[in-house]
């Protein structure tokens, strides 16, 4: 192997950990941060503004201080929408491939990740406005956020497993550099016209878990819906399987588990044979 596609492994890999470190930052910022730090749990935590004082929901759309923050919220989500979208066109696919070649997909990666760190670090949030809900009186104000973290933990963990099952490896571009430092060409290229038809629409595998933990929250805050009510509609545009790609994920699924059944099977018919204790310490 020559030393000089191994090079390409290193922006590969660096893009690889910045994403990484990203995800990270991506449960914080949209699990952690509504769930605990909403919390009307003492005098330091932020209470929720339900009392019959609060100002009205059209006199709090006119207020500076609230239009402010919303306002480049909306900035910030748009530049996330435009440059996941426009950078996965074909046109400027066929570009950055030009310019980056084999780090095509890891730039891709890299500049989806950067846009969601601008997102999280100059996310302004709303304090003074109104929330649609809050849960600040018991026994509510305990029991919600416990079932919103339960939902919220098994909403990621399916997350995870979606993204495990869909090659991680390939989604972060690592895959590609190594099959061509092997010289193995694309990872795509060995791949079904079935699955590569079911990848062209299905851009976001993880649809229904993501606005779960958008809309599970106990306080829904101005910016939180406008948060959640921005992505529902990108994820919903975005969303776009048909029947035929259902039937091949069933199918798919099926042949997985048929794998995994003789393979329990035959770790039976081992365990028949030979007992529990076929590793013994030396």
């Amino acid at each position: 192997m020559a030393v000089l596609p191994l090079l390409l492994l290193v922006p590969a890999l660096g893009s690889f950990l910045f994403t990484f470190g990203t995800g990270v930052e991506l449960i914080r910022f949209v699990s952690l941060r509504a769930l605990f730090l909403q919390l009307p749990t003492g005098a330091e935590a932020p209470q929720p503004r339900a009392s019959a004082k609060d100002p009205e929901w059209g006199a709090a759309l006119r207020d500076p201080k609230i239009l402010h923050p919303l306002t480049v919220d909306v900035g910030l989500v748009i530049l996330f929408i435009l440059q996941h979208s426009l950078m996965a066109t074909e046109r400027l696919k066929r570009w950055t491939s030009s310019c980056f070649g084999v780090l095509q997909r890891s730039f891709y990666v890299f500049c989806t990740a950067l846009a969601l760190q601008l997102l999280m670090r100059y996310w302004q949030p709303v304090q003074d406005g109104p929330m649609l809900w809050a849960t600040s009186t018991e026994p509510w104000a305990t029991w919600v956020p416990l079932i919103c973290f339960i939902l919220h933990f098994i909403a990621w963990l399916v997350i995870f497993s979606i993204i495990l099952i869909f090659d991680y490896a390939e989604l972060m571009g690592v895959k590609q550099v190594y099959y061509h430092c092997l010289g193995m060409g694309d990872p795509l290229a060995v791949k079904s016209s079935r699955a590569i038809r079911l990848y062209s629409h299905l851009r976001h595998p993880v649809y229904l878990e993501f606005l779960l933990i958008l809309w599970a929250v106990p306080c829904l805050s101005l910016d939180r819906l406008l948060l959640a009510l921005l992505f529902t509609a990108y994820l919903t545009c975005a969303h776009s399987l048909d029947q035929q790609d259902y039937v091949y994920l069933r199918a798919q699924l099926d042949k997985k588990f048929q794998v995994f059944s003789r393979e329990e099977a035959a770790h039976g018919d081992l365990l028949a044979r030979n007992g529990p204790s076929t590793h013994k310490e030396n």
